[in-house]
């Protein structure tokens, strides 16, 4: 039985720009991980290690293709987007018919998406 999300494994062929990315405009923290023989780093949001970024230039295995993007829950929405703005990155704002919530859409380094969901009232009325 799946009881839910664990993490998300990402590559990169630019860790420090990447992670800077995470911790610097979406404020998550670079944290411990396991020493693997591949460089990389786990990024982790609420104390969990959400993100698993792995150091590569070679092409993945298998088909990711059709995975558009991720989402993490936050908070905080006006200082993510000062964050965003700040650091000149491109996204998109957007209300979620018939619920309090508010979207921020936004593409990492490498050109993942991500989707942050603001629930908290100060965010959704803001």
């Amino acid at each position: 039985m799946i009881s839910g999300l664990d993490h998300i494994n990402i590559r990169t062929s630019d860790l420090d720009r990447l992670c800077k990315f995470y911790v610097d405009v979406l404020g998550m923290e670079v944290g411990e991980r396991p020493s693997f023989d591949v460089p990389g780093a786990w990024i982790y949001a609420g104390g969990q290690a959400v993100l698993h970024v792995v150091v590569t230039n070679k092409p993945a295995r298998g088909n990711t293709q059709p995975v558009d993007h991720f989402a993490l829950n936050a908070h905080g929405c006006a200082a993510i987007e000062k964050r965003l703005q700040k650091a000149k990155s491109a996204y998109r704002v957007a209300d979620v018919p018939g619920r309090a919530m508010k979207q921020i859409f936004v593409s990492d380094p490498d050109g993942v998406s991500v989707e942050l969901n603001f629930t908290d009232t100060k965010d959704v009325s803001g």
